[in-house]
């Protein structure tokens, strides 16, 4: 069935931590972690989290505290106060306004095609961090589950999603970062799905995904063929 409706997910796929926020205590120090450094993190904490989901079937709220613990070891950095520091500091939405590039110009291509949505585990502030950064005015929703009362990968917050655009599950696809919560929760109620993996996450498992949103026109149209 072809695609009406695209939902994204937010963080990590259309935001991304703004560094000089989120890392400023390790660069007061002197302390500047490169990108595959960071990236490496990311993959232990993610496969980390898939895990624990798989087994639990609960989100994990660890995800950061595993992140900065690999990475803080990776930097022979031996400071609790100073990982609970980052820690916090990438809990803050305010924190997350970085947009890789083209995320714009992406969103008016896709606009033309596609109704666009927002489902995300958030505090229920979401649409007014969208709306600040620039990218509110793209989306006719956005389902946080700080107002719907489930967090992904629930299925009540994709169906919350999917009543609040009117479309079928078979006629929406999500795309989102993380394999347990956003894959697998939008497979679960009928939608399709694709993984944003910036950091390649995924990047040896037959999944469809892509590591840039430049890529997800074309994704888009090798996923239906």
């Amino acid at each position: 069935m072809p695609i009406e409706v695209v939902f994204f997910d937010v963080g990590n796929t259309l935001l991304f931590p703004d560094h000089e926020k989120t890392l400023s205590p390790l660069w007061n120090r002197g302390i500047h972690p490169t990108e595959a450094q960071l990236f490496a993190a990311e993959r232990v904490a993610r496969q980390d989290m898939d895990l624990i989901v798989s087994q639990t079937r609960k989100v994990d709220q660890q995800y950061w505290e595993t992140y900065y613990a690999h990475l803080l070891r990776t930097l022979k950095v031996n400071d609790i106060s100073l990982r609970l520091e980052l820690v916090s500091l990438a809990r803050t939405s305010s924190n997350w306004s970085r947009m890789r590039p083209g995320t714009i110009e992406v969103l008016e291509s896709m606009k033309e095609k596609f109704r666009l949505a927002v489902i995300s585990n958030s505090d229920g502030h979401m649409a007014e961090r969208l709306a600040t950064v620039g990218l509110g005015k793209y989306f006719e929703h956005v389902i946080d589950s700080g107002n719907v009362g489930y967090e992904k990968p629930a299925p009540q917050i994709f169906q919350a999603a999917l009543a609040a655009m009117g479309v079928l599950a078979d006629r929406a696809l999500y795309l989102g970062d993380i394999y347990s919560i956003d894959y697998l929760g939008a497979q679960k109620v009928g939608m399709s799905a694709m993984l944003m993996d910036v950091a390649g996450v995924y990047a040896t498992r037959n999944l469809p995904r892509i590591e840039s949103l430049l890529d997800l026109d074309q994704a888009l149209c090798e996923f239906h063929g």
